[in-house]
């Protein structure tokens, strides 16, 4: 898989989101900022981002994916 292919996944299971992805082909790291995630707990922001990809991880397209969540408060606090 390209990194646009694994990010667009992303972006259409959580409409709005910011996302970069990096990676070599079959193992990426995603950084994935949405309004989305406000309030939810650490497992249940990662379980967000899985099930867009989900179908690539059970057919093996997509080996592995290291996720990074955040608010928008949160990155805009990281940023400064």
């Amino acid at each position: 898989m390209e990194t646009e292919a694994v990010a667009r996944l992303i972006r259409e299971g959580l409409p709005g989101a910011e996302v970069q992805v990096s990676g070599d082909g079959s193992h990426f790291d995603a950084i994935v900022v949405s309004e989305a995630f406000e309030g939810l707990t650490l497992i249940e922001k990662q379980r967000l981002v899985m099930n867009s990809v989900k179908p690539q991880i059970a057919s093996g397209e997509l080996h592995a994916l290291s996720i990074k969540t955040y608010t928008p408060v949160q990155w805009g606090a990281r940023q400064a």
